[in-house]
């Protein structure tokens, strides 16, 4: 396959008491062209900051740290300013944040929205890129009617506002969409309606997606590689059937036995113990160990990244000693 997207060594910094801290840290991975991936972990762990450093949309007093790589065929997006970042912003990879309703303007309607994101990347009159607009409401599912075009965001369901964040981010035909907890606040039958969806574009577009999600249970099925990330670092990287057949990393397992399950037989749900650290609190070694079941002397130091099997990784001790999760 062919390669769109290499990250390598991402760090984010925040000022901390003592000195930066680093809620993303030295992150290293790859998006091929049409391939779907999804970022997964509890909240806390720094997925949708990896997302927003991507395109170096880190909010202030954050920023992205020297020697962070972000290449998008080649072009190195964080050392891009003004007119090149934009042009790689929406028109080569599109977002879809986590909370439509904020993200989107609540005075203007969801059309002229649309229209105005056409607009700023390709060379189209405000009649032609109205007319696209009235056909990408249409394609994620809302009627491309004027009173479709002319609702306000207040005015529609949440699944809908899902799917008007879902055309504003196509509307320039990007190459990567990232998706952040696209269906967080949503029930369980507009959730397979918005996956379902997303799966569909992909299709119809070609496009490579990362879904970034803090729900293991929509991932199956529906993504071709997962990566685990856990207090800032990605622990286990694999394809998705491998995952879910044969965990490796005690967290990905953990993540999995606190998942209710629709058949076989009846299991009692295993939770994790604790919450994930602060930033400011990263534990020495392993950052996993203080909650994991298998630790031993040592998780105290930092974890080799171990092959388990063809494509799939581990940051864990637990690989040199021969054990598994």
């Amino acid at each position: 396959m062919t390669m769109l997207l290499a990250v390598r060594d991402l760090r984010v910094s925040f000022p901390g008491a003592t000195g930066p801290v680093y809620p993303v840290d030295r992150v290293s991975f790859e998006l091929a062209r049409g391939e779907t991936v999804a970022l997964v972990g509890e909240s806390g762990s720094g997925k949708s900051l990896t997302g927003m450093a991507l395109l170096n949309l880190v909010p202030a007093p954050g920023e992205v740290a020297p020697g962070s790589s972000v290449s998008l065929e080649g072009t190195e997006i964080l050392k891009l300013r003004g007119e090149p970042l934009r042009r790689i912003r929406g028109a080569r990879i599109g977002m879809v944040f986590q909370d439509p309703l904020a993200s989107l303007n609540p005075v203007i309607s969801v059309g002229d929205q649309i229209r105005e994101t056409i607009q700023a990347h390709l060379p189209l009159g405000r009649r032609e890129a109205r007319t696209r607009a009235e056909a990408l409401l249409a394609e994620v599912g809302l009627a491309g009617t004027p009173e479709g075009y002319q609702r306000y965001p207040h005015q529609l369901s949440g699944g809908m506002r899902q799917r008007v964040m879902l055309a504003i981010a196509l509307a320039a035909e990007p190459d990567l969409l990232i998706a952040d907890e696209p269906t967080s606040a949503l029930d369980v039958t507009v959730q397979a309606q918005i996956l379902t969806l997303l799966e569909g574009l992909r299709r119809a577009r070609g496009l490579t997606v990362l879904l970034i999600t803090h729900d293991l249970g929509i991932v199956a099925g529906r993504t071709d590689r997962v990566l685990v990330m856990y207090a800032g670092r990605i622990v286990e990287a694999a394809p998705t059937a491998e995952l879910f057949a044969h965990p490796a990393h005690p967290y990905t397992a953990g993540l999995l036995g606190s998942l209710p399950r629709l058949r076989g037989p009846r299991q009692p749900l295993r939770p994790i113990p604790g919450q994930v650290p602060s930033p400011g609190d990263w534990p020495a070694g392993c950052r996993f160990h203080p909650r994991c079941a298998k630790s031993f002397a040592p998780c105290r130091e930092e974890p080799p990244i171990v092959e388990v099997a063809g494509g799939h990784h581990m940051r864990c001790w637990l690989g040199k000693s021969g054990d598994s999760a």
